[in-house]
C-alpha cells in the first residue's frame, strides 16, 4: 500500500493535470443557453454544408465547435424528455416522469431559468423549475395565429390580431425580455436559457420578404443540390471522400421526370423552409446581439441543435401555391426535400439511420473553448447535455427526485472535449422509437428501422451506412443484438412487453403515413393509425 503522503501527492498533481486540461484558469460557472430547433435536417445549416443563409449559427460554429456525431432520439417528444431529463427517454418517461428537469437542477444552484418556445412535455414549465415561461405547450403551432397551448408563465396567452405576430420573432423577443430582466433584477446571477424554436417544423409558414429570398434558387432540384451539399461537406471536413453519398431511393423521382409546374411549387415549398430556417436564425442573431450588449457573451455556453432529422411526412397533396404565399395552410415540404437535408445520409425523422437521428451540433463558450473553429468527431448524444450543465454548473445530481431514488446520470459531460482533450467514450449508446432500433458499441452500429431485420455498419468506414456487414460477421450483430436486448429489457418500463409489442403503444398509434413506396428508405407507408393521441400528432 502507497504511503498517505504518497497517495495525497498523487492527488494533488492529478488534480493539477485536470485543470490543466479544463484551462490553468478555470472561468466562473457560465450563463447557459440551450437552442433547439424542430424537424431541421443535418445539412441545413451552412455550417454543416447547406445553402440557406444562417450567418450567426455559423459565427457561433466558426468560433465555437462543431461536432460530426451528435446523435438525438429522432423524434419530438422523446428528444425533449431525454434532453431536459439527461436520461434515456425510456427511463424518465414521455414528459418526464421520473426525475427532475435542467430546470429543477439548474435552479437549485443559483440560476435564473427561462423556458421560451415549444415545450410538448407534460405540464407548463414554470411548474417544472423554470422561473419564466413564453410558448406554445404543444407538439406545433400556427407560426401567424399560435393557438390554445400558448402561455406566458401560468397564463394563456393569445397574440395581437394586428398581423405582426410570427412564433419565431415572439420567441426571441421574449428570450431577449426575460434575459435583460434578469440582469437589471439580479445582475450577479448566473441564467439558464432553453430557447426551442418550433421552426422549421411543419406548417409551412414565412414571412413573405424571407420568402422572395429563395424563390427560385431550388429550381435547380434535390439531385443537384444534394450533390452540392455533399461537396460543400466534404470541403469543410464535415464528411470523408470514404464515406460515399447515399443515393436518391426509389420512392423520389427523379428532379427532372417532374413538370415545369410541379418544379415550381416544389421550389416554392423548399423556398418557405428555407425561409424558417433563415428566419430561426435572424432571432438567434438578436439573442446574441443582446447578450454581447448585457456584457455576457465571453461566459455563456451556447449549444445548438436539432430534435431529430428531417421530416419526409406530406400533408402537401392540396397543392396550393395561394396557401403558402399567404402562410395559411398546413403542408410539409415532402419527401424529396427532406432527403436533401438529410445529406448524404439515409432516412428521417422516426428512424435511426444517421438522417433521423444525427443532428448539427454547435458549442460556442468563449471564457473556455480551447480549439474554436475547430470539428470533432467524438459521438456524443442528448444525455451528455444534463451532465455537461451539472459539471459546468457546480450543480449535484440529486440521489432522489419527489420521493423516487435516481441512479447516476447515464450521460458524460462534454467539458473535456470543449478543452481540446479526449473524452472516454460511452462504452454503447442505445436508440428506440416504435418498431426503430440501433445501438452504437465502438465504432460499430446495429440498426434496424421498420421493423426488419438487424443491419450492421462500421461508423468509421461508413458513416452514411450504406454497406451491410451483418451478413459478413454474425457474431458481431449478435453480440450487439444481445447488448441492445439487455438495454431494452433494463428500462422502465421494458422497451418491449412480452408479447413483443412496443411499449408506449399510444405513441406508435399517432404515426403519420408517409408518401411513396416501401423499398429501404425509412419512407415506408404506415396503416392509417386507427386512433390519435391529442398531444402527439402534431409532433
Amino acid at each position: 500500500m502507497k504511503p498517505p503522503r504518497l497517495l495525497a501527492t498523487l492527488t494533488l498533481l492529478l488534480g493539477l493535470a485536470s485543470t490543466a486540461a479544463l484551462g490553468a484558469t478555470p472561468p466562473p460557472r457560465p450563463n447557459i443557453i440551450l437552442i433547439l430547433a424542430d424537424d431541421m435536417g443535418y445539412s441545413d445549416l451552412g455550417c454543416y454544408g447547406g445553402e440557406i443563409a444562417t450567418p450567426h449559427l455559423d459565427r457561433l460554429a466558426a468560433e465555437g465547435l462543431r461536432f460530426t456525431q451528435f446523435y438525438n432520439s429522432a423524434k419530438c417528444e422523446p428528444t425533449r424528455a431525454s434532453l431536459m431529463s439527461g436520461q434515456y427517454w425510456q427511463d424518465t418517461g414521455l414528459g418526464v416522469k421520473r426525475g427532475p428537469t435542467m430546470g429543477e437542477v439548474l435552479r437549485s444552484t443559483g440560476y435564473a431559468t427561462f423556458a421560451v418556445g415549444k415545450w410538448h412535455l407534460d405540464g407548463n414549465p414554470v411548474d417544472r423549475g423554470f422561473d419564466r415561461y413564453f410558448g406554445h405547450l404543444s407538439g406545433a403551432s400556427d407560426y401567424f395565429k399560435g393557438n390554445a397551448s400558448h402561455h406566458l408563465d401560468a397564463q394563456p396567452f393569445r397574440p395581437a390580431a394586428d398581423g405582426k405576430f410570427y412564433t419565431t420573432d415572439a420567441n426571441a423577443d421574449y428570450a431577449i425580455r426575460f434575459l435583460a430582466d434578469s440582469r437589471r433584477q439580479q445582475p450577479d446571477r448566473p441564467f439558464f436559457l432553453y430557447l426551442a424554436f418550433n421552426a422549421p417544423h411543419s406548417p409551412l409558414q414565412a414571412w413573405p420578404e424571407d420568402i422572395r429570398k429563395y424563390r427560385g434558387k431550388y429550381l435547380a432540384g434535390w439531385d443537384q443540390l444534394r450533390a452540392r451539399r455533399y461537396e460543400k461537406q466534404l470541403a469543410l471536413g464535415i464528411m470523408k471522400k470514404e464515406w460515399a453519398l447515399s443515393p436518391r431511393p426509389a420512392t423520389i423521382p427523379a428532379w427532372a421526370s417532374l413538370t415545369a409546374e410541379e418544379q415550381d411549387f416544389e421550389d416554392l415549398r423548399m423556398a418557405t423552409y428555407a425561409a424558417m430556417v433563415d428566419r430561426m436564425d435572424q432571432a438567434v442573431g438578436r439573442v446574441l446581439a443582446k447578450l454581447t450588449e448585457l456584457g455576457q457573451a465571453e461566459n455563456t455556453l451556447i449549444v445548438f441543435l436539432s430534435d431529430n432529422g428531417a421530416s419526409p411526412f406530406d400533408h402537401g397533396a392540396k397543392r396550393s401555391v395561394a396557401q403558402l404565399t399567404a402562410g395559411t395552410g398546413n403542408l410539409n415540404y415532402g419527401l424529396g426535400w427532406a432527403h436533401l437535408s438529410t445529406t448524404p445520409f439515409r432516412h428521417y425523422k422516426r428512424n435511426m439511420g444517421n438522417g433521423g437521428s444525427s443532428t448539427a451540433f454547435i458549442a460556442h463558450w468563449p471564457a473556455a473553448l480551447r480549439q474554436p473553429g475547430t470539428l470533432t468527431d467524438q459521438r456524443a448524444h442528448l444525455i451528455d447535455l444534463m451532465a455537461t450543465f451539472v459539471d459546468v454548473s457546480g450543480a449535484a445530481w440529486p440521489a432522489a427526485h419527489a420521493g423516487h431514488p435516481l441512479g447516476p446520470l447515464p450521460g458524460k459531460s462534454l467539458r473535456p472535449i470543449f478543452a481540446g482533450a479526449a473524452r472516454p467514450p460511452h462504452e454503447q449508446l442505445f436508440f428506440h422509437l416504435f418498431d426503430h432500433r440501433a445501438v452504437i458499441a465502438g465504432d460499430l452500429k446495429l440498426v434496424a428501422d421498420w421493423g426488419r431485420p438487424w443491419a450492421l455498419y462500421d461508423l468509421a468506414a461508413d458513416r452514411t451506412e450504406l454497406r451491410d456487414l451483418a451478413p459478413l460477421q454474425p457474431a458481431q450483430a449478435a453480440r450487439l443484438a444481445q447488448l441492445w436486448d439487455d438495454w431494452a429489457a433494463r428500462a422502465k418500463p421494458p422497451v418491449r412487453s412480452a408479447g413483443g409489442e412496443p411499449t408506449y403503444r399510444h405513441l406508435h398509434d399517432a404515426q403519420e403515413k408517409f408518401v411513396g413506396g416501401g423499398t429501404d428508405t425509412g419512407a415506408a407507408p404506415m396503416a392509417a393509425p386507427a386512433r390519435k393521441n391529442k398531444r402527439t400528432k402534431s409532433n
